[in-house]
């Protein structure tokens, strides 16, 4: 066998290693892709005579391309979990795969990736890399050109911002978990009995779209009859802490669209407080929630 057709077959026996990689570090499946692609081009043109573990360094060469990745659209100061208003008309962000994109982010965890955009890119890196991938760190510290005891730190420092630290007890937590849950399944089956059931008869509902307009309704059955729109989204959102407590987040294919602060009294829904302008939700503190 040549040696093109051998380092094509050996990479794309890792191909779907170096995607999931790529993907928890860049949370994008097109600049997965671009990742991934990037490494095979080095792949082709290095001299890999001196290489003896060919996963390991094609896992480093994607880390790397992913970290410049990151690091470019922090100086460009781009918005990839940018805000979009809930109107009935409103349409999902395109992606190439819509169908593939769904199932990894399923896969990774819907709030995983929203929280992992907040961290920097050092901080996202040195936390995939160790946390779900299990590389040691003295292979991690060369990648963000830190000392192994400094990366340590980042990673540290990320996964206390992503399990976040909840204002109530986990007794009362929980219980406020199991009626947000329930409240996103009646949602996704759009049963409105069962929303009924859920929710407070003097319910507030606020709605603070990126635009500047705002909406108020107020009691069960107003709320009900007028969340169609969001049913359509149910199946984008996840329970999330906000602020310590719980709250949900919506994020089509790990798209940050927005985020709902909900107060729960006597186990039922007394306020739904949504979200929409990017300012605001830059300024929301979220970490996932245990299981």
């Amino acid at each position: 066998m040549e040696k093109h057709d051998w380092l094509a077959q050996a990479f794309e026996e890792n191909r779907p290693h170096l995607q999931a990689v790529a993907y928890r570090l860049l949370g994008s499946l097109s600049e997965a892709d671009d990742a991934v692609q990037e490494a095979w081009l080095r792949l082709s043109r290095s001299d890999m005579s001196e290489v003896s573990n060919l996963g390991g360094w094609l896992t480093t060469v994607v880390a790397r391309i992913s970290l410049n990745m990151l690091r470019a659209r922090k100086v460009r100061h781009e918005e990839p979990l940018e805000a979009a208003e809930l109107e009935p008309g409103m349409r999902e962000p395109e992606v190439t795969d819509p169908e593939q994109e769904a199932l990894l982010t399923d896969s990774v965890g819907l709030a995983l990736l929203v929280v992992l955009e907040r961290l920097t890119p050092a901080e996202r890196l040195a936390f995939v890399l160790h946390d779900i991938f299990a590389l040691p760190f003295d292979e991690i510290a060369p990648i963000v050109e830190r000392e192994v005891a400094a990366t340590r730190q980042l990673a540290s420092r990320a996964r206390r911002q992503i399990r976040g630290e909840a204002k109530e007890a986990s007794a009362d937590l929980a219980a406020r978990r199991e009626v947000v849950d329930a409240f996103l399944a009646a949602s996704r089956e759009g049963s409105f009995d069962a929303l009924l059931a859920l929710l407070d008869p003097d319910i507030v509902y606020r709605a603070d779209w990126a635009s500047g307009k705002s909406r108020v309704v107020r009691g069960a059955t107003a709320v009900v009859r007028q969340s169609r729109a969001f049913l359509r989204l149910a199946r984008f959102a996840q329970p999330v802490l906000v602020n310590s407590t719980v709250g949900v987040v919506v994020a089509p294919r790990g798209r940050l669209r927005y985020v709902a602060s909900i107060r729960i009294t006597g186990g039922k829904i007394v306020q739904i407080h949504v979200m929409a302008d990017p300012a605001v939700l830059r300024q929301l503190h979220l970490s996932v929630l245990s299981s």
